[in-house]
């Protein structure tokens, strides 16, 4: 399944390259929302959030009460993820908030949130560079491993997000190996970020049982939704 993504920085719709360069940026939310409309999940991400210099939130309820959306950024509480929840959201994916700065996994907090909201409803962020854990809008990192942590989380979520951060908007293509290592940690659905650029790509993950965010691809008409 293609997963097409809207990403907001600043009140826009913005791609970047491997979460720091602005490559693209638009402002034409209509379009975009009515490119998405039949597509039965869009992953919705607030970059201001995750980066933690303030948030899109009156965008976000707007697109999340006009598209079926799984959102993500800035979610490092039970409060904020029912709010996402109540404002339309169909998930709320959850990342830094899973993770402790020496590198342990925050189970408890994933229990906590699974018990509040829903498993169902619950995505677990799990973006690497370079082979670790990324945190904190991508600027810091944890000694811990997607191999490690997926089948921590595994009791408390419905699905796993994972973002190649290393590919993320190069349009050089999502590692499929990692894809295919990853798949036997978990019976969740499994969803994969970060370079991807062709249909057959999407296709050749989905053979492999990995769902496919794309972004870049999508917005420079690489790929045709």
């Amino acid at each position: 399944m293609l997963i097409p993504s809207i990403d907001l920085l600043g009140g826009r719709i913005v791609q970047l390259v491997q979460g720091e360069k602005l490559r693209l940026a638009f402002d034409d939310f209509e379009y975009w929302i009515g490119k998405f409309e039949k597509y039965p999940l869009v992953q919705l991400i607030d970059l201001d959030a995750a980066m933690r210099q303030g948030d899109n939130s009156v965008l976000v309820e707007q697109i999340a009460r006009r598209l079926p959306v799984q959102v993500g950024g800035g979610i490092h509480s039970i409060d904020r993820a029912r709010r996402m929840l109540d404002a339309g959201a169909r998930r709320v994916i959850v990342g830094s908030a899973l993770f402790s700065s020496d590198g342990a996994v925050n189970t408890g907090f994933a229990a906590a949130l699974a018990a509040s909201v829903g498993a169902d409803r619950v995505v677990a962020g799990i973006d690497t560079k370079n082979g670790r854990i990324a945190v904190k809008g991508w600027k810091a990192q944890v000694e811990l491993t997607p191999d490690h942590a997926i089948p921590l989380l595994d009791p408390h979520v419905a699905a796993f997000l994972y973002t190649h951060v290393d590919t993320e908007g190069t349009l050089q293509g999502f590692p499929v190996e990692v894809a295919a290592r990853l798949r036997p940690l978990t019976a969740r659905q499994l969803i994969v970020a970060g370079g991807i650029r062709s249909q057959q790509e999407v296709d050749a993950l989905h053979a492999l049982g990995a769902d496919s965010v794309v972004g870049m691809a999508v917005y420079t008409n690489l790929l045709a939704v």
